[in-house]
């Protein structure tokens, strides 16, 4: 790293699990970084104790990670912004952010899903707040923020259209127990992770329903085949979804009781309702608002999801959990590709 990138700090906006994750792996990996959060109280509390105890309590902040005081005080000077917040919030955050940005201003995000009420994805959203900025990228892949926050070994993708801005995350991003790759597909990356949260949620009801371990990567295989279908109707690159934060995000997604969206399908299989379930986990579950928003898409570039079209009948149609899954295997006789 040069002593200019080392003299310009990251600075990471949200300070939840993700955005926390990502900022003790910056610093972790040698760059400076500050963490900010809307919450002045959480803010307080991070200076310090010097870790995040609401969410990752056992990943101590490194030397190079500091709490400013402001957004002002966050953005003032550094090198690029990322943004971890959940999809709900990216607009405000961006709006939030964007009278601290010059004309030069480069910004990431970690954000993952379709908005509710328009059904852009992260970089529309992102144009149509900033309008023309010279350089943004997304980072996706198969990510829990306990792990990362532990140090344990990860690998992302990191997309931009500037190859030179995908690598530089990529670097200061990178550690012995941390692999960042890069791509060019911002489209396919953002696609992704909208998508493999609502299969997540679908999985957890499958195996919620005792239907097993067949059932369950039927529903993988299957999923996976209609987030591709999507992703190159709207212009996403196939092969993206072959990769980490296609194939490699919605296993882990689906098959690990960390994933918050997993746990959900889980609860609603056991009979309880929406809210219900929302409420015992207590944190934001991005598949059942992804589910909304993927159902507002479907409608405007007509293409075929039965699998997520099933679950958002459960969520939002009081669909019969069993009637709804099983209905999956009813459906007529077809080739598998077509």
């Amino acid at each position: 790293m040069s002593e200019a990138a080392a003299s310009s700090p990251v600075a990471v906006i949200g300070s939840g699990s993700w955005g926390t994750a990502l900022a003790i792996q910056f610093a972790r990996a040698g760059h400076p970084v500050r963490l900010w959060g809307r919450d002045a109280q959480q803010q307080a509390l991070l200076h310090a104790q010097r870790c995040n105890g609401r969410y990752l309590p056992d990943a101590a902040f490194p030397p190079l990670l500091e709490v400013p005081g402001s957004l002002h005080e966050a953005l003032t000077g550094a090198d690029y912004v990322l943004i971890a917040v959940p999809s709900h919030g990216f607009r405000s955050t961006l709006q939030a952010v964007a009278p601290h940005l010059g004309a030069q201003a480069r910004i990431a995000w970690a954000t993952k899903g379709f908005e509710i009420d328009s059904g852009l994805l992260p970089h529309q959203v992102a144009r149509a707040v900033l309008g023309v900025v010279p350089r943004i990228a997304v980072l996706s892949g198969p990510t829990f923020a306990r792990e990362v926050g532990a140090g344990l070994p990860t690998a992302i993708t990191v997309a931009s259209t500037e190859a030179a801005f995908a690598a530089e995350i990529a670097r200061d991003l990178s550690s012995p127990n941390f692999r960042a790759y890069i791509s060019s597909d911002i489209v396919g990356v953002e696609v992704g992770g909208a998508v493999k949260n609502v299969l997540a949620v679908g999985a957890g009801l499958s195996d919620g329903l005792g239907f097993g371990a067949n059932a369950r990567m039927a529903l993988i295989t299957r999923g996976l085949h209609e987030l591709v279908r999507l992703g190159v109707a709207v212009g996403a690159q196939r092969e993206t979804f072959m990769g980490l934060a296609g194939l490699g995000d919605l296993v882990l997604t689906c098959t690990d009781n960390q994933s918050r969206n997993r746990r959900f399908g889980l609860l609603l299989a056991s009979g309880i309702t929406p809210a219900q379930a929302l409420h015992d986990i207590g944190q934001v579950v991005e598949g059942y608002q992804a589910a909304q928003a993927l159902h507002g898409v479907l409608a405007r570039v007509s293409v075929e999801m039965p699998i997520c079209s099933a679950i958002y009948r459960v969520l939002y149609e009081q669909g019969d959990v069993t009637d709804v899954m099983r209905g999956l295997m009813s459906r007529p006789i077809k080739a598998e590709f077509d």
